[in-house]
């Protein structure tokens, strides 16, 4: 559930439970938009969660590089007699 189904289903819920004055046979409003205002709240706090995991940042760091440098080995070696 997203921010923004979450957040009506919180404006529905609240409608039903504070501004409307109306009775429907067998259901009672202020009970429906209660569960409403709670299942907005819950998918609210859900998705606040998986948003905030996805947004941490892992960072690595490389090993320092090896230098290799070419080393050259020279014997100074005497002319035969």
């Amino acid at each position: 559930m997203g921010i923004g189904t979450s957040i009506f289903l919180l404006a529905a819920g609240a409608i039903l439970t504070f501004a409307l004055d109306a009775s429907v046979g067998g259901v009672n409003l202020d009970v429906v938009g209660w569960i409403l205002m709670a299942a907005g709240l819950l998918g609210l706090v859900m998705t606040a969660l998986v948003w905030g995991r996805r947004r941490q940042v892992v960072t690595t760091t490389a090993p320092e590089p090896v230098e290799y440098r070419r080393v050259e080995e020279r014997r100074d070696i005497a002319p035969p007699l």
